[in-house]
């Protein structure tokens, strides 16, 4: 389970696949972030069919991988942007469906009667 509030970055340029949890957390550091800020790295394989999750959980590097046996998983336009979700949207990504359509609620505070 993701903890609520963690921050989700996706890389939308693809990667070399044959990368693991330490050349992935050096590519965040390379881009200028900090890897071990607890925040979750989504990286795409070339083809859209595969995805890591890469991220530091307090006590060591965690990673994960899925790849999806028909399907692609929905990306961004291919570039050198990192986009920023929530973790509904990441939801959405690993289980292949569109992320982009998955927007909050807007909820506004109770007002006390009286």
């Amino acid at each position: 389970m993701i903890p609520s509030g963690v921050k989700v970055f996706l890389a939308s340029h693809p990667v070399d696949f044959r990368k693991g949890p330490d050349s992935l957390l050096a590519l965040v550091r390379d881009a200028g972030s900090d890897p071990f800020s607890g925040a979750l790295y989504v990286f795409r394989a070339k083809r859209a069919d595969r995805i890591k999750i890469v991220w530091w959980d307090g006590s060591g590097v965690c990673l994960y991988a899925k790849r999806l046996e028909k399907a692609g998983f929905c990306w961004p336009r291919i570039g050198h942007v990192r986009v920023q979700m929530n973790t509904v949207q990441l939801m959405a990504l690993v289980d292949g469906l569109d992320w982009k359509r998955v927007r909050p609620v807007a909820i506004r505070r109770p007002e006390t009667v009286g």
